[in-house]
């Protein structure tokens, strides 16, 4: 049964609109990058809670979540109204197994995302395991605008500090420099996606995808076709999936 922490909200970052980043301080207690927790309130209706992605490594201090303000929503615009000071209550332990251990071995890594499904890898590449294990490692974040590339100042500067390591944001329904254009399924099945990081997608590759269920479903399709199957703990193979809602 889980049991719930009373964390402080030490700030309320908006990136956008209907994106902001929650970063709070709670009672330590462990997790593995990758898992999730779940962030209660009581509102008006009774007490609310929700799963989010711990994007903090779990050397941090300080818990950070990404969320996606939800119009007449339960929880997010509870979320979204905090301040400095208020509370907001942590379940423990966390859950999960989006985590690096569960990914087999090889050469690249590919971390593949849309919209709030970024903060998962954010919490693994502030670990020391996925530089030890993989020769490359590719970040790639789809949104729909500009604006919603959150982080985006964070992992440039990670790029600029490590050799092994690409981010490559992918924005639909704008231009914006440094950015492709289109689905992620679709930039897989063209080659785009390999041209633009110079690297091949083959059997030492290692993919996690995180975000839109349609997306993870057409990517997983993609994939298939060249060759690369879902890794299963019975079977395993080369995609490893995390499915937002």
């Amino acid at each position: 049964m889980a049991q719930w922490l009373t964390a402080k909200v030490l700030e309320n970052h908006s990136w956008n609109p209907t994106l902001f980043s929650l970063r709070v301080k709670a009672p330590p207690f462990a997790f593995t990058a990758g898992q999730f927790v779940r962030l209660a309130l009581n509102g008006p209706d009774g007490r609310v809670q929700r799963a989010y992605s711990l994007v903090n490594s779990p050397q941090d201090e300080v818990l950070d979540f990404m969320v996606t303000l939800v119009p007449g929503g339960k929880l997010t615009p509870l979320l979204a109204a905090l301040k400095p000071g208020d509370s907001v209550e942590v379940s423990q332990p966390a859950s999960g197994f989006f985590v690096l251990d569960e990914v087999p071995d090889g050469k690249s890594l590919w971390l593949l995302a849309t919209g709030t499904g970024l903060g998962p890898y954010l919490s693994i590449l502030g670990t020391e395991a996925p530089w030890q294990r993989f020769e490359r490692i590719h970040l790639v974040h789809g949104v729909r605008l500009g604006n919603d590339l959150a982080y985006a100042g964070q992992l440039q500067a990670m790029a600029a500090s490590r050799p092994q390591f690409r981010y490559q944001p992918v924005v639909t329904r704008e231009p914006y420099p440094g950015a492709l254009s289109g689905r992620l399924p679709q930039l897989l099945s063209s080659g785009e996606l390999e041209r633009a990081l110079a690297d091949q997608l083959n059997n030492e590759s290692q993919l996690m995808i995180c975000g839109n269920p349609d997306m993870i479903r057409d990517s997983l399709k993609v994939l298939a076709e060249k060759g690369l199957n879902k890794n299963l703990r019975r079977q395993p193979g080369h995609v490893t999936v995390e499915q937002y809602w």
